[in-house]
């Protein structure tokens, strides 16, 4: 009886154990993990094809012939995918927002009314726009980690990874059009070489009115149910080789070796799903350090200042159509990280994260001191990021202020950014051509005075300005908050009276006349020193620049190490897990399967949308929820044409890919490698996925392909565009 009872306990105690291991380890979920296309055969194509992937890793990824990757594009800070062999490319509306509204005016408001190219030549060029091919990746780890030794502190690391790189980048690219460039993971332990193809001629081709392509506005970004039709279409034009040039009107339509085609016969609950992008900035491996001050500090002043910027923004856009055509990007890049803070604190408190890192990091203790060697190598980890992040608190909130609130205020910007141009002064007197420099400034300038209104920018210096008074130290004030003491009685809305009344970089004529004087007169920048608003920018980058930053950077820069080895040691304490490095901007595979999911108790969201749910969210009067009246006309008509499925008219679906920004435009595609979808956004509840994932609320939400293919032909009547793919059911 005794021997079983011992048995008995040895089991449960081992049990407990082993549940308290998994706990406290990083254990990878059904759905997490942006992954590296080339190392796919290695570490996912066999769960990948459990869950329903019919292909093969080299389908997705190769070097030796066609695959995926080549009709996969980076379209600025975005993705797209190639779903002709034209060179139509297929990304989200509010990647192509900017591009929208640089077309757009009053008499010609495409942001208000849509854009659709009839013919090739109406087709609209975006200049400074580019679409991205990877070409290859190569594992160059040895080559990088041969020129470096434990000797070196981390600036000379630095400084030899630059060389070596170059050397690296130089090789991959000689003889070719190429551009190349090697990427860092797991805070350099491993180095990626990438190779690239970048086309400079990229034009829209159509794009649904705001009322489609943005439908729910503010009031659904980040949420689900969601009933956005966000995409746009771009073309890539090429030479007559089939190879990048400069916009030209002699350019034809990219002739592509790749493109993807499209299903539209709809998804189901579990169907495999898979997103190829380039997905921006992920922090899986920050410490409860980092995790604690996010929560308690970073996030909830940075939605504070945003409140009001936002605020500052709404009150002019209402007022006036052409300041809502300004504004439009602006106001909803501001917003868009406002709401996703929110969601991602939620998220965080939610899951626990702080006391969930702490357990991970004790584990990590007790795994080093099982080790004289594991002892040697990483005792000092913890210890050195306690200290660090103890160090790093007094810089970061001046820090975030400085971006949220000084570099925040549009006016301040501008001068910074024209300053930089003159600060060659010396330069101007031994004989650099004044009139080329004052051309640039000129086109500086006209950029920032397009999109520019000044009482926005007023309300924003005024509120940014006393928010920083009033929760920074006062070690890191510029000189001239003394000024606004003394001379305004401590009043910024006073002083932001007297600033905008005085300086020359608040008007185009003002600005105009400045630059004559500086190609005029070799004496003209140092009147830039007489203007409010350069000592302002003075002041700023006197303290902030240079006691904010230089402490802010220098302190990260002791951090990077000491989470090089605390990655390494976690990779040694687990061998037989696979680690996905953190996002980077270069292409990853995330793959999972459509689902609903619980966001709160007893409440369920249903895997996908209908057009229905668009009209009844119109009935709410909400202006969010206005809709183009050919939409509802199609809608009460019944006319879906050949787009619906089971009867329906399919808008959005959900999955549980892990996505991260950069992967928005990015094409979700099924077990056969065929497109069902665009992602654009992740749901409210799953925001925090960036530092910890959830498989039970973290969604990535996309427009469904059958509601891109209605849109464009039934409600656009650009059915052209439809004859150029590759479409099936």
């Amino acid at each position: 009886m005794r021997a079983s009872l011992k048995f008995k306990f040895i089991m449960i105690r081992n049990l407990l154990f082993l549940l308290a291991f998994t706990a406290v380890s990083f254990p990878v979920f059904p759905g997490e993990g942006m992954w590296l296309p080339s190392l796919l055969e290695k570490y996912n194509i066999e769960e990948m094809q459990r869950k329903g992937f019919r292909l093969s890793a080299e389908d997705i990824y190769s070097t030796d012939r066609p695959s995926m990757k080549d009709a996969v594009v980076r379209i600025g800070g975005c993705t797209g995918v190639v779903v002709s062999e034209r060179g139509l490319v297929l990304t989200n509306h509010h990647c192509a927002y900017r591009a929208i509204q640089s077309h757009s005016s009053v008499d010609n408001d495409y942001l208000t009314d849509g854009f659709w190219a009839m013919t090739e030549d109406e087709e609209l060029p975006n200049r400074g726009l580019t679409v991205t091919f990877l070409v290859r990746m190569e594992d160059v780890t040895e080559r990088v980690l041969s020129v470096l030794d434990d000797g070196m502190d981390e600036n000379q690391r630095q400084a030899a990874v630059n060389i070596i790189s170059g050397i690296l980048e130089d090789e991959a690219v000689e003889g070719t059009r190429y551009n190349a460039a090697v990427n860092s993971f797991y805070f350099g332990s491993e180095y990626y070489l990438f190779v690239y193809d970048v086309f400079e001629d990229v034009r829209l081709v159509g794009a649904p009115p705001s009322s489609v392509g943005k439908f729910g506005g503010d009031t659904d970004n980040w949420m689900w149910p969601r009933h956005t039709g966000d995409f746009a279409f771009f073309r890539i034009y090429a030479d007559d080789e089939n190879e990048p040039a400069p916009f030209s009107g002699e350019n034809v339509p990219y002739r592509s070796p790749v493109h993807m085609p499209v299903s539209a016969g709809g998804v189901r609950e579990n169907d495999f799903t898979m997103v190829f992008g380039f997905p921006g900035s992920t922090r899986q491996y920050l410490t409860s350090h980092a995790v604690d001050m996010l929560i308690r500090m970073r996030n909830p002043h940075s939605i504070r200042l945003r409140d009001e910027r936002l605020a500052a923004m709404g009150r002019e856009m209402e007022r006036s159509d052409t300041v809502r055509i300004k504004y439009a990007s602006k106001f909803a890049s501001v917003s868009n990280a406002w709401k996703r803070w929110q969601g991602e604190n939620r998220g965080l408190e939610r899951l626990d994260a702080i006391e969930r890192k702490r357990a991970i990091e004790r584990r990590f203790a007790e795994w080093v001191e099982g080790s004289p060697e594991r002892m040697s190598r990483y005792s000092g980890v913890l210890p050195g990021l306690d200290s660090l992040y103890s160090l790093l608190e007094h810089f970061t909130l001046a820090f975030d202020y400085g971006q949220e609130a000084l570099y925040a205020i549009e006016a301040v910007r501008f001068v910074n950014d024209f300053l930089r141009l003159t600060e060659t002064r010396t330069d101007l007197r031994q004989g650099t051509d004044p009139a080329r420099l004052t051309s640039v400034l000129s086109q500086v300038s006209g950029n920032f005075f397009r999109d520019y209104h000044q009482p926005v920018d007023r309300r924003i210096f005024s509120m940014m300005l006393t928010m920083y008074r009033e929760n920074i130290d006062e070690e890191f004030h510029p000189a001239f908050f003394g000024e606004v003491t003394t001379g305004f009685d401590s009043d910024f809305d006073r002083f932001a009276d007297h600033v905008f009344s005085e300086s020359a970089f608040v008007t185009p004529r003002g600005v105009a006349d400045l630059l004559y004087v500086l190609e005029q007169d070799a004496a003209g920048p140092d009147l830039l020193e007489d203007d409010i608003f350069v000592r302002i920018v003075g002041d700023i980058r006197a303290v902030y620049n240079e006691n904010v930053i230089s402490e802010w950077n220098s302190l990260n820069d002791q951090l990077t190490p000491l989470y090089r080895l605390f990655v390494e040691g976690l990779r040694e304490m687990e061998p037989e897990r696979a680690f996905y490095p953190d996002a980077n901007r270069t292409l990853r595979v995330a793959y999972g399967q459509v689902r609903g999911y619980y966001p709160r108790d007893a409440v369920y969201y249903n895997k996908y949308t209908t057009l229905s749910g668009v009209m009844e969210k119109n009935l709410t009067g909400d202006p969010d929820y206005n809709i183009p009246d050919r939409l509802r006309e199609l809608y009460d008509a019944g006319d879906m044409g050949r787009w619906t499925v089971n009867g329906e008219m399919r808008v959005g679906f959900i999955a549980s890919n892990h996505t991260t920004g950069g992967n928005s435009g990015s094409p979700v595609i099924n077990g056969d490698g065929h497109l069902i979808g665009v992602n654009f956004d992740r749901v409210w509840e799953g925001t925090m996925s960036d530092i910890m994932f959830d498989p039970a609320k973290c969604r990535n939400i996309s427009v469904d392909v059958n509601y891109i293919l209605f849109i464009t032909e039934m409600f656009a009547g650009a059915g052209h565009i439809l004859e150029e793919m590759t479409i099936l059911r």
